[in-house]
């Protein structure tokens, strides 16, 4: 009778256990886009023939430094991952706690993809390259993860909003609501302008880590 009496009291630290783990996770979700987008710049000004009017980021995994990128593809999905454990372990019955976390997983391993399958070159880059793309097999199936890793992110902004609102954070819920529409306007707009389509998608990684360290904070504080 006195085991069976005890043995809640050694189990009741375990939800803190998990908040801090989640806030460590959270981390890698925090600095995902922010690195990402920061190494995708640097090399393109670094590389010859790379002009962010004419070339997406994608393509900077091509050619003899092509690693580089690839690398970064490969660490942002995993920080991506880390994040949505972190998202998981702190919204965990809560709202937005299993759709949430999964879309950003999702969205985490299409950048894994994406490192697999490469872009195809064109738009004069790599140096050298023709103007003109001929979509191969590679490069369709990167357009493809990319596609719905980037719908499963606005979806996730979506799913997202509850627990801001939960939280009393209205004015953030309501902008993750609206976040959508400036990502899905960037990939319209990619059709006249790649500026339009990096634009939307740097938006979306951003935003990401604005609404998980958001989140981060008010765990945080709820302590």
């Amino acid at each position: 009778m006195t085991h069976a009496l005890s043995a809640p009291q050694h189990a009741a630290p375990a939800p803190r256990v998990s908040r801090a783990a989640g806030r460590r996770a959270l981390a890698g979700g925090m600095a995902a886009g922010p690195l990402f987008l920061g190494t995708g710049v640097v090399q393109g000004f670094a590389r010859d023939g790379f002009d962010f009017t004419r070339n997406a980021l994608s393509q900077l995994a091509l050619g003899s430094a092509g690693w580089i990128q690839t690398v970064n593809f490969l660490l942002a999905g995993a920080l991506l991952a880390a994040g949505a454990v972190g998202l998981r372990l702190l919204l965990r019955g809560g709202a937005g706690g299993t759709w949430g976390p999964v879309l950003v997983a999702v969205f985490g391993a299409s950048f894994w993809a994406a490192a697999v399958f490469p872009a195809d070159a064109g738009a004069g880059f790599p140096a050298g390259a023709p103007d003109s793309t001929t979509l191969s097999g590679h490069g369709a199936v990167h357009m493809l993860s990319g596609m719905v890793g980037y719908l499963a992110l606005c979806a996730a902004f979506v799913v997202l909003a509850r627990p801001l609102a939960a939280r009393g954070h209205r004015g953030w819920a309501l902008a993750s609501r609206l976040a959508p529409a400036a990502v899905l306007a960037g990939f319209i707009g990619s059709a006249g302008s790649v500026l339009a389509f990096t634009a939307g998608a740097g938006f979306g990684l951003v935003w990401l880590a604005a609404v998980t360290a958001r989140l981060g904070t008010a765990a945080t504080a709820a302590r």
